[in-house]
């Protein structure tokens, strides 16, 4: 649908239309519990994945902030589900009591290995992240992949995490050459690198190149397997001043500006987060051929 927009959620807009089409939809008949409510939702205004897929799960994450916003009042849930408590950080992620590496030599063949949800590696990457990043540790949106990065003997070196690609990003539309249409269909070949941590006790020369050189290799492999879609580009936010982007600029990632402040989940146009630098990296040479056409 096409048409004055009401309202933004995790980067997509939402018209005036199709607003109302989801209020009718909850108003019934029939009643709609949430799960087949957002089923519906995406059938009626053709929001699918690249697979082909329903994109209901990102309608259920949508609507729920919808409902925390007052914009609209979604059905009881059908199960009560346990809210998790907060993150506690076990001896695991302590500094270690002895001497971290210091070389590059020391710690290859570095391996990368995704942390599965509800897995030890991804109760760790959750406390690394909860514990040492600037940002914390909140749900990544959308489709996405949490990574640990570990040394040939077995211990953590750094995280990195990724997910879906902002909905509209005007620096970096311009640079690919994005069309309103282009973007919506290939959207899903632009994957987001939220996070990327080096343990605070690691330092090694080069080394976050050489993982930025590990996740161009493999990440697009990793993310076919689980989406069925290949990315050619991705993308991270650096916020300035108090970062560079310095690994960035060493492991060949373009600046192309910067954002607004205005942040993902910013519905009113408070522009109230801080500014970022915007970061992009081509996965393959035809990259912008892919995502033109």
């Amino acid at each position: 649908m096409i048409g004055a927009v009401e309202c933004r959620y995790h980067g997509r807009d939402f018209t005036v239309d199709e607003m109302a089409l989801l209020r009718e939809l909850i108003a019934g008949p029939p009643a709609l519990n949430r799960h087949a409510l957002s089923k519906e939702f995406c059938r009626r205004i053709g929001w699918y994945k690249a697979d082909g897929g329903l994109k209901d799960m990102m309608a259920r994450v949508v609507m729920l902030a919808m409902h925390r916003d007052g914009r609209i009042e979604l059905p009881p849930p059908k199960w009560r589900q346990n809210r998790p408590g907060p993150i506690v950080f076990g001896p695991d992620t302590e500094p270690p009591l002895i001497a971290p590496p210091s070389a590059l030599d020391e710690v290859r063949p570095v391996e990368l290995r995704t942390a599965v949800r509800y897995s030890r590696e991804g109760k760790l990457w959750n406390e690394f992240v909860a514990r040492y990043h600037s940002l914390g540790y909140t749900t990544l949106v959308g489709a996405q992949m949490r990574s640990a990065v570990h040394a040939r003997d077995g211990r953590p070196l750094a995280m990195l995490g990724f997910s879906t690609a902002a909905w509209k990003l005007a620096p970096r539309d311009h640079f690919i050459g994005w069309s309103r249409h282009t973007r919506e269909r290939n959207l899903p070949r632009v994957v987001d690198n939220p996070r990327f941590l080096i343990l605070p006790w690691i330092h090694i020369p080069n080394l976050g190149s050489h993982i930025l050189a590990i996740v161009r290799r493999q990440l697009p492999t990793d993310w076919t397997a689980r989406y069925n879609t290949t990315p050619v580009l991705i993308e991270t936010f650096v916020e300035t001043p108090r970062y560079t982007g310095a690994v960035y600029r060493a492991s060949g990632w373009t600046h192309v500006g910067a954002t607004q402040g205005r942040g993902r989940y910013d519905t009113n146009k408070r522009y109230d987060k801080p500014r970022k630098d915007i970061w992009l990296r081509p996965l393959r040479r035809d990259w912008k051929r892919v995502l033109n056409r």
